[in-house]
């Protein structure tokens, strides 16, 4: 009887463990913001991705919960171009030097079973706040071989006009405005 109390208890223990909220730190090495844009009005199409990544997410898969704040820091723009980097960054475009950071703060909104699949939220690019939902196209937590600890990854996707955010260097060339954004994610149980 004393044995089947304290298994009782241990499950019971266990399951509150797992409905409570945990923090996750994202793992910069392992995250990638990425984009696609247009250039020259569909001659081709330019990707490019932001090397410096911080922030958090929490979640509570029980109560259908949770939240990300990320941080992007603009100059790590790269397009595998290094002239096309430097512009970026220039006034032009991202005005690395008066808007060093970019970020998205959001909360998940919708869910499949205990898997969100659905971010929304608010980012903050180029000093303008708009509001950006992200489908998440997979989701998936289990214990990282390396850290020994739960790790969380995503792969998410957005769309957003680019001149919304008063980057619209390029429209009197015919660039279209249209951005997809890409989002690789990681983060470690904290």
């Amino acid at each position: 009887m004393i044995r089947k109390a304290f298994i009782a208890a241990s499950a019971l223990a266990a399951c509150t463990a797992m409905a409570e909220p945990a923090t996750y730190t994202i793992d910069p090495a392992h995250t990638y913001p990425s984009f696609e844009a247009d250039h020259m009005g569909g001659m081709s199409l330019w990707r490019g991705k932001f090397n410096t990544t911080s922030g958090t997410v929490t979640l509570d898969r029980a109560a259908k919960t949770g939240s990300v704040d990320v941080t992007v820091q603009t100059a790590s723009i790269n397009f595998g171009h290094d002239k096309m980097a430097e512009h970026a960054r220039s006034a032009d475009m991202f005005d690395v030097a008066k808007f060093p950071t970019a970020t998205y703060k959001g909360k998940f909104s919708k869910w499949n079973g205990d898997v969100p699949t659905e971010v929304t939220g608010e980012l903050t690019l180029h000093g303008v706040t708009k509001p950006v939902k992200l489908t998440i196209n997979s989701f998936m937590c289990k214990a990282n071989p390396m850290t020994k600890k739960e790790s969380c990854g995503a792969d998410a996707v957005a769309q957003l006009n680019r001149a919304d955010f008063g980057i619209d260097f390029g429209a009197n060339f015919g660039f279209k405005m249209d951005v997809k954004v890409l989002i690789s994610i990681e983060a470690g149980r904290t």
